[in-house]
C-alpha cells in the first residue's frame, strides 16, 4: 500500500521553505522579545488617526463579512488615480495580488523573470503554480533593465517582475526608463510592476497610470507610508480585461472589513502620509550620516528603508548577528553582491538612535575581531614557511 499522501507533483517537488523568517518567529526560539524592530519595513510611524477610529468603529460589525467588492474603498482610489473601477482589485496586500497575478498568467512549465536577490514572495508563487523562474544579476545595485529584458526574450517568459522603488535596495529607476523598458518587451510577457513604496518615491520615478496598458500590473500596498502591515490590504491596477480574469478566482472575501475601514479613512487624511514621509526622508539622512561616521556607506534609497554597505559578506552577516544578539532585528539580502548590505527600516527617532549607539558599539568589535583574524592568519604564515625552511623566516 502507497503511504505517501496524494500531493500533486509541483508540491512534493518544493523544498520545505518560507519567503521569510519572520520577527515573531524569531522571539519564539530565542523566547526573548525584540527591542528594535527594523527588518521587515515595518512603519514605526503609526497610523492615521482617522483610520484608528474608522477601524475601531468597524469592530462593532465584526460579525458581518465584509463587502466582498470593496465597493467605497474601490471608489475613492479609482477618483483619486482617475481611472474606472473596472481597472482596480483589491486583496490582502501586494503578497496575495502577487499569488493572482501568477495564477492567472502563468501555466506549468512557463517562464517568469526577475533579478537575483529580488522580493522572493513572487518566486515563491510562481515555484507554487508550477512556473520556471529565471533570474538576472543586479547591476550597480540596480535592477539590470536591459538584461531583465533579454532573458525575457530568450526564455519568452510570461511575466517579468519589477519593484520600482526596488526591495532590497532602495534603487530607482526613473519613469522614462520604465516605459522604454516596458515597449522594448515581447507582446507576451507582462509587467508585474511592484510599487509598494511609491510613496517615498520622488515623482520622476513614478510610472503614469495608463489604464488601457494592458502589458502592466501595478500593485500598490497599505503597508508601508499608511503603517497598515498588519491589516493585509493592497490593490492592484489593470486593464478591464485582467481585473475581469482575476474576479474569476480572487478569494472575495479576503479582505476583512476592519482593513477596509482603515485603508478608506487614511485616504482621507493625507496629511498623515506627508508627514510619515517627511519623518522617513529625515530618518534617511540620519543613517547616511551614521554610515561615514563608522567608514560605511549606503545606497541611494527611496523607501523607508536604506541598505548599508558593509563591504564584504562576512562582515554583514556578523554584523546581522551580532545585532540579534542584542534584541535588534534586521535583514540582509540572499544573493551577491546585495548580500554584503545590511537593510534597516528607518524607525522613529529614538529607535534610530538606540541603533545608531548599538551598531556603533558592535562595528566596533567586529572591527577588532577582523584584526585578530588578520594578525592569527598571519602569525599562522610565518608558522608554515618555519616549519617549510626552519632557516627562514620571512617577516
Amino acid at each position: 500500500m502507497n503511504n505517501e499522501p496524494p500531493f500533486t507533483r509541483i508540491v512534493q517537488a518544493l523544498p520545505q521553505m518560507v519567503p521569510f523568517v519572520s520577527p515573531s518567529t524569531l522571539e519564539r526560539r530565542r523566547r526573548q522579545p525584540l527591542k528594535l524592530r527594523l527588518g521587515a519595513n515595518e512603519s514605526g510611524f503609526g497610523i492615521s488617526p482617522l483610520a484608528r477610529e474608522a477601524m475601531h468603529e468597524a469592530i462593532e460589525g465584526i460579525n458581518w463579512y465584509g463587502d466582498p467588492e470593496s465597493y467605497e474603498l474601490r471608489a475613492k482610489l479609482t477618483s483619486i488615480h482617475g481611472i474606472a473601477m473596472e481597472n482596480l482589485v483589491v486583496g490582502s496586500g501586494i503578497d496575495d495580488l502577487l499569488g493572482l497575478t501568477v495564477r492567472t498568467f502563468i501555466e506549468p512549465g512557463e517562464a517568469a523573470v526577475t533579478s537575483l536577490g529580488a522580493y522572493p514572495t513572487f518566486n515563491y508563487h510562481v515555484a507554487g503554480y508550477g512556473g520556471q523562474l529565471h533570474f538576472v544579476p543586479y547591476r550597480e545595485f540596480h535592477n539590470d533593465l536591459q538584461a531583465l529584458g533579454e532573458t525575457v526574450t530568450k526564455v519568452r517568459a510570461r511575466l517579468v517582475y519589477l519593484a520600482n522603488p526596488d526591495n532590497p535596495t532602495g534603487t530607482y529607476h526613473t519613469a522614462a526608463s520604465l516605459q522604454a523598458f516596458i515597449e522594448r518587451l515581447p507582446s507576451e510577457c507582462l509587467l508585474l510592476l511592484d510599487e509598494a513604496y511609491v510613496e517615498f518615491a520622488p515623482p520622476e520615478t513614478v510610472l503614469p497610470i495608463n489604464y488601457s496598458e494592458s502589458r502592466v500590473i501595478r500593485l500598490r500596498t497599505f503597508s508601508k507610508g499608511y503603517g497598515l502591515a498588519g491589516a493585509r490590504i493592497g490593490y492592484a491596477i489593470a486593464d478591464r480585461e485582467t481585473i475581469t480574469a482575476f474576479e474569476k478566482i480572487r478569494l472575495h472575501y479576503g479582505v476583512n472589513r476592519i482593513a477596509q475601514a482603515g485603508a478608506l479613512a487614511s485616504l482621507h487624511d493625507p496629511e498623515f502620509l506627508r508627514d510619515v514621509v517627511s519623518a522617513v526622508e529625515e530618518g534617511r539622512r540620519e543613517y547616511e550620516v551614521l554610515a561615514r561616521q563608522l567608514n560605511l556607506s549606503v545606497l541611494p534609497s527611496a523607501t523607508n528603508f536604506v541598505a548599508i554597505d558593509m563591504g564584504c559578506v562576512e562582515r554583514a552577516c556578523a554584523i546581522v548577528d551580532r545585532l540579534l544578539e542584542r534584541d535588534v532585528f534586521v535583514r540582509m539580502p540572499s544573493a551577491p553582491p546585495l548580500n554584503r548590505c545590511i537593510r534597516v527600516t528607518v524607525g522613529t527617532p529614538l529607535e534610530r538612535v538606540a541603533f545608531a549607539e548599538t551598531l556603533s558599539d558592535i562595528l566596533t568589535s567586529v572591527v577588532v575581531a577582523d584584526t585578530n583574524a588578520v594578525n592569527r592568519l598571519y602569525r599562522n604564515s610565518l608558522n608554515l614557511k618555519a616549519r617549510d625552511n626552519p632557516r627562514r623566516i620571512d617577516v
